[in-house]
């Protein structure tokens, strides 16, 4: 299998590029030309195409060919980002390529999920505040997503929540709302949200759905677990 990572230089997306190695898959990288560097731990491994993973002509090129592409939507600056990197791979992606993308619970796509307190403070507070210091802008995030849930081809969506570093615990559990009670831990260790997003890539059950994960070992998900 042929993969493209967009957004590959950042945590979240070095992790996947190394699952899909682990997997034997033939992989290409997209980043921006100053985050090259941090792929070289890779160098030889991987294909890496450089430049703004909102530029149609950089995905249109790191796609082609390829039967999978993982998307790390990034709400970066003010001006669309992660909407026209949404765009960009829907337009140009092989007809037919498994399409996974990353985003945050806050994320909803039928109004069904019940969020905690603490998520509903961070979303009012800290998104008009990273707008207004041009940092980041959640409604970009928000049209990006919806642009995916329209869009015909295969697509996964994954929502993460809180995420933290460690060691892999295996791949994690997913409910469809967040609110869930197997959901309640909200914690999952970060390089397991991409093993769940490369695992995605070859789960025909999750195509057309929006998973919200919790690591497996949680007390939620091992209350389940037990429960079932």
């Amino acid at each position: 299998m042929k993969v493209c990572v967009v957004g590959a230089s950042g945590k979240l997306g070095r992790y996947m590029v190394q699952h899909a190695l682990d997997r034997s898959y033939e992989v290409v990288g997209v980043c921006r030309l100053q985050s090259v560097a941090k792929l070289d731990s890779f160098k030889g491994r991987i294909t890496v195409i450089p430049g703004a993973t909102d530029d149609p002509e950089v995905i249109k090129r790191a796609v082609a060919g390829c039967d999978g592409v993982l998307v790390v939507l990034v709400p970066r600056g003010v001006h669309g980002y992660s909407t026209g990197t949404a765009q960009a791979v829907l337009d140009h992606a092989p007809a037919g390529a498994r399409l996974v993308f990353s985003c945050g619970w806050h994320i909803t796509r039928d109004g069904k999920d019940v969020y905690p307190w603490k998520l509903k403070a961070i979303v009012s507070v800290f998104g008009p505040l990273a707008r207004l210091a041009r940092f980041a802008d959640l409604d970009d995030q928000v049209e990006a997503c919806r642009r995916v849930f329209a869009s015909d081809t295969r697509w996964t969506l994954v929502r993460g929540s809180d995420l933290e570093e460690g060691e892999s615990q295996g791949l994690p559990v997913w409910s469809r709302h967040v609110g869930d009670p197997i959901l309640k831990s909200n914690l999952t260790r970060r390089v397991d949200f991409a093993l769940f997003m490369v695992a995605a890539l070859e789960n025909e059950e999750l195509v057309h759905e929006a998973p919200a994960i919790v690591g497996c070992q949680t007390p939620s998900a091992l209350a389940h677990a037990a429960s079932d």
